[in-house]
């Protein structure tokens, strides 16, 4: 069985930092680059708001303490604050997850991934909740699926702009020096080559984000219907975790797909969009 951990250890303002480790540190081992303790109060002795690394640290102790609903609500503070990281979205979706909220679990898991695809401990969490909302292990993702997401956007972008320079750049060297022709032919085809590649995933990993709006229920249960009317027909329940993607919007109706029954309507008030 999967267990959830909760990455104690790492700053919540970084967000590429490497992957956790597959339990959590002990206590003594908690170290940021701030004291874990409140910031004094101001000059005119009110109280200031802690820092984001403490207030991350804060939130941490609530969950290890059991206090879930506590430490996702200073979780969901930090966020309002601007303090987006991978660390945090993932602590997030553990606690979600140790109050039962799949849906919110699973969204932040989401949200997570895309800024550090590569975390083991993200994508277990995910893979977890998903199969205990649906009942069963979630399909696996084809070869140019799991390429494309082995890397971030931003760093699909970084590598393409840099391929193109590279190549725009031995162009330009071999003009400016033509007798070293033959041998910078090599290396421009290599920077070539890797400038389309590099745009290929940069592309597919651009429509994976902003191809289609998706949306995760976060409701208990939540009545699909046949169109967008509390009087349509009831096309079937579906229950709190389910992914699904929106096709058209109406009058605070949603039509979404991914369903076992097709095409139908939800309200919009029973579900949470994945930010773009």
């Amino acid at each position: 069985m999967l267990v959830l951990v909760l990455m104690l250890g790492r700053s919540v303002l970084m967000a590429g930092e490497p992957p956790a480790s597959a339990s959590p540190p002990p206590p003594a081992a908690v170290v940021t680059n701030r004291p874990a303790a409140p910031a004094p109060a101001g000059p005119a002795g009110t109280a200031v708001e802690p820092d984001p690394v403490t207030s991350f640290e804060q939130a941490n102790q609530r969950y290890e303490e059991g206090k879930y609903a506590e430490a996702a609500a200073a979780y969901e503070a930090l966020l309002a604050r601007g303090a987006a990281s991978a660390n945090l979205h993932f602590n997030l979706g553990n606690a979600r997850f140790k109050t039962g909220q799949f849906g919110q679990a699973i969204l932040h898991y989401r949200l997570a991934a895309r800024l550090a695809p590569r975390d083991p401990d993200i994508q277990a969490n995910l893979r977890l909740t998903r199969e205990m909302v649906t009942g069963q292990p979630p399909p696996a993702p084809g070869l140019g699926q799991r390429l494309i997401r082995a890397l971030t956007l931003n760093e699909w972008a970084c590598l393409a702009a840099l391929a193109f320079w590279a190549c725009f750049g031995l162009l330009a060297w071999r003009e400016w020096q033509p007798f070293r022709a033959a041998e910078l032919r090599r290396w421009i085809v290599v920077s070539g080559i890797g400038a389309i590649l590099f745009s290929a995933g940069l592309t597919g990993a651009w429509r994976e984000r902003w191809g289609q709006t998706e949306v995760v229920v976060t409701v208990p249960d939540a009545v699909v219907r046949y169109g967008p009317l509390d009087v349509s027909p009831e096309l079937q329940m579906v229950h709190d975790g389910l992914e699904l993607v929106v096709l058209d919007e109406k009058d605070g109706w949603l039509q979404v797909t991914g369903l076992k029954r097709g095409t139908g309507w939800i309200r919009t008030a029973d579900v949470t969009r994945l930010p773009r």
